[in-house]
């Protein structure tokens, strides 16, 4: 936020107090308007909202009494209902009164015709392909206002209306989530025409400029005019096992408010990946309570920090950690450093701020993060991020995982309660979704509202850092705020570590119902290299010599087969073939097993080792991606190295797909024969 948002907050407050003048409407331009401003989260919304989200949630989940359902996931293809409109159907994926405004769309697999009614009308005013919309290619909604990251599909262009909004789309079979704001009864609001696209057009493309160098967008810092600092001698210290410093310190001599608005930090240490994690911050803004995390995990990235930028915080390529959040105080801020660990760390600290005009809708900043280990995956259940006591406004999440396998850990849901709803106003389709990515995707991504800064891979094997940011979306609660995400994994086992950072901005006495924090939750999970498991004896698909081949054919990644992979024929037709080349240990007779990869387009073939059939043809049929099971497929004379296996498709199950004959093999095994 520029200096100028701080006057024009300032100036909006004195007609308030003064009454002379009615509130401006809320229109585009103004939503627009926030959604660089840092300097509007910390004053309760005004005019006040509610944020909620309609998305396409399994609607068999009802109740947490009855577990099963609760935790359901068939979370596409899920509507309000089905209209019949000029002779096609309708999915309505949102229906509300207003006055509101759209703040957030987002999709795994946006699908036809996009049309959104407002007020009413019989018309739509925006009707277009879905893609087009969510890809940020259009030149009305550019990128950072809309794009595709890791999979991904969001759109941030904000809708207002004044009395309803309807969002359809005339394809079904996908996923959604639409964020939304309401409005008391009696609000001013312009509702959006379609030609605000053109007459907004410098303004829209000014905000996506700034959104796609984010860090720009913060609050220039002034001069600390009446205030008394106090900070370590250069802004550095070096820390030993167990000490603690006060790194910095601002006292308000002259009663005038400030706010932190410019936070950097830098770590050094023999292993500082270690040392992100058990150096303790503390940050105290007047008597209020106070935010003690892990140093690292503080600017929403994890475990080793991983660089990115987003709006409000990031981490820059050569290790300096930053924040933008606006902190305001009235009296005194302070911000403490302890080292909980073994080893010297040196950290630099430098910290800028800004005056600040209190009002009685100011609030303060605070953040909470805990940790869970060796968290069983079974039975599914909700992981409370954070829960909150008092009046405030939900700004941010980031979540750590350390995950043991390859498999997908992250199919849960995001549950928000506001007010002591019975029932989530906020019910999502995966953790991944809320996170602004899709289909559990590893490719790390950054953005100004939302990142996946770290992925370690394979699959989503070890580390993973994924965070969001509500800004348009932020979700304000009068008493009481509850963040559950679901603990919802493919893998039966235990995760051994999975952290979250919360971030809020809440009024005087606003607190957190956080487990207390203590130097043992600070010691850093670490995972060995990724090896990847292979069945003892497996002579693998994938490595074996293609020496015929119709069609394609190659290695390809498969959940729970041995070395994670199969060799995937695709192509192949009734009566073609394919040949490999497989060893054994030496010339003999050997009984020859095999594993294969079964699914709903796997076609039926007939085996042959060194010319020999095996006794019946194998149907790979199967409505999911399954293993077979390890199968004998008979007693063969092998000689040392050149075996050759023949592949031939003679057929395929009557519920096969049409026209496909896939075929997949996991491994090959021999043994001696008696």
């Amino acid at each position: 936020m520029r200096s100028l948002s701080l006057l024009t907050l300032v100036g909006a407050t004195a007609l308030v107090l003064c009454g002379c003048a009615a509130p401006r409407p809320v229109t585009m331009s103004s939503l627009l308007s926030e959604m660089c401003d840092l300097g509007r989260l910390p004053e309760f919304p005004d005019p006040p909202f509610t944020c909620r989200q309609f998305s396409s949630y399994d609607r068999r989940s009802t109740t947490p009494a009855d577990h099963d359902s609760w935790f359901a996931n068939h979370d596409a293809n899920q509507y309000l209902r089905v209209e019949e409109r000029d002779g096609r159907k309708e999915y309505v994926m949102m229906d509300a009164d207003g006055p509101g405004a759209i703040v957030r769309i987002w999709s795994a697999n946006p699908k036809g015709t996009l049309r959104i009614y407002l007020d009413r009308r019989e018309k739509p005013v925006l009707e277009l392909p879905m893609r087009d919309l969510l890809s940020g290619k259009l030149t009305t909604v550019p990128a950072a206002l809309a794009g595709e990251h890791s999979a991904g599909w969001n759109c941030y262009l904000p809708i207002p209306y004044a009395r309803h909004c309807k969002v359809t789309s005339d394809a079904d079979g996908f996923y959604y989530h639409v964020n939304y704001r309401t409005y008391p009864r009696g609000t001013p609001v312009t509702t959006f025409q379609t030609d605000d696209l053109g007459l907004l057009a410098s303004q829209i493309a000014d905000i996506a400029q700034r959104l796609s160098k984010p860090r720009d967008c913060g609050l220039a810092p002034t001069a600390p005019v009446g205030c008394k600092i106090t900070q370590l001698p250069q802004g550095r210290c070096t820390l030993g096992p167990g000490q603690m410093v006060e790194a910095w310190r601002c006292s308000n001599e002259r009663g005038q408010a400030r706010a932190i608005t410019d936070l950097q930090v830098r770590v050094e240490a023999a292993d500082r990946e270690r040392a992100l994690r058990e150096v303790a911050l503390l940050l105290q803004f007047d008597e209020q309570p106070p935010t003690i995390c892990p140093l690292g995990d503080f600017f929403g990235a994890g475990v080793g920090a991983a660089a990115y930028e987003s709006l409000p915080m990031g981490i820059t390529p050569d290790g300096i950690l930053w924040s933008h959040w606006v902190m305001p105080f009235r009296k005194t801020a302070r911000i403490e450093l302890r080292n909980t660990g073994l080893q010297p760390t040196v950290v630099t600290l430098s910290a800028a701020t800004s005056e600040y005009q209190w009002t009685g809708r100011t609030m303060y900043f605070y953040a909470g993060w805990r940790v869970a280990r060796d968290v069983p995956t079974r039975p599914f259940c909700d992981w409370n991020y954070v829960r909150i006591r008092g009046g405030g406004v939900f700004v941010g999440a980031a979540f750590a995982i350390a995950n043991p396998v390859r498999h997908w850990w992250g199919e849960g849901d995001e549950k928000i309660y506001v007010d002591g709803e019975g029932f989530p106003s906020h019910f999502g389709t995966g953790t991944e979704d809320y996170y602004g990515y899709a289909w559990g995707n590893n490719r790390p991504f950054t953005h100004a509202y939302h990142n996946q800064p770290r992925c370690d891979g394979p699959g989503t094997y070890g580390h993973t850092a994924v965070n969001r940011w509500h800004i348009s979306d932020r979700i304000p609660f009068q008493r009481d705020f509850r963040f559950d995400m679901e603990l919802w994994h493919w893998w039966e086992g235990a995760v051994p570590e999975m952290s979250v950072m919360t971030y809020w901005y809440g009024r005087p006495g606003t607190r957190a119902l956080l487990p207390p924090l203590t130097d043992g939750d600070l010691r850093l999970t670490r995972l060995p290299p990724y090896k990847a498991p292979r069945v003892a004896g497996a002579l693998e698909g994938e490595e074996m010599t293609i020496v015929a081949k119709t069609g394609d054919v190659g290695p390809q990644e498969i959940a729970d087969s041995s070395n994670d992979n199969q060799l995937w024929w695709r192509g192949g037709q009734v009566g073609d073939q394919l040949r490999l080349r497989f060893p054994a240990p030496a010339a003999g007779n050997y009984r020859v097993f095999g594993r294969f990869v079964k699914a709903q387009d796997y076609g039926i073939v007939r085996l042959s080792i060194n010319g020999v059939p095996a006794a019946e043809p194998i149907d790979l049929y199967d409505a999911k991606i399954s293993l077979s099971g390890e199968m004998l497929l008979g007693t063969y004379s092998l000689q040392a190295q050149d075996n050759e296996l023949t592949v031939e498709i003679v057929g395929a199950n009557e519920k096969t797909l049409a026209g496909q004959y896939m075929f997949g093999l996991d491994y090959l095994r021999v043994e001696p024969a008696e």
